[in-house]
């Protein structure tokens, strides 16, 4: 369960560098562009302990999940991105993907 709760973390943490590269500008903004790797840091960590028990096809796909529809709703939110029925539709494709990887998978040894 350790390995689950810390790819959740690292998936959240890719969404906040995500976000951080739009409000570093081009890392010209320092206070930003230091929290933007921070947070790019911490994520890959995160990730690296929680592949040593985890599937790495698993992982990686639930990782790239998190942070994909994460990014995306707090762009619709933050940076007013297009709303519209596909993306949502997308989104939710996205996070049953990341659902059904968690259940189909064996639990972290």
């Amino acid at each position: 369960m350790y390995a689950w709760i810390l790819l959740i973390i690292a998936g959240l943490l890719e969404v906040g560098w995500a976000i951080g590269l739009k409000y570093s500008d081009g890392f010209t903004r320092p206070l930003a562009s230091t929290l933007t790797l921070i947070a790019l840091s911490a994520s890959f960590y995160l990730l690296s302990v929680a592949l040593k028990t985890l599937p790495v096809g698993t992982g990686y796909a639930i990782w790239t999940g998190i942070g994909a529809a994460g990014t995306a709703v707090l762009g619709m939110i933050l940076f007013d991105e297009p709303r519209n029925a596909g993306r949502l539709a997308c989104l939710v494709l996205i996070v049953a993907g990341i659902v059904g990887l968690k259940y189909f998978s064996p639990p972290a040894g």
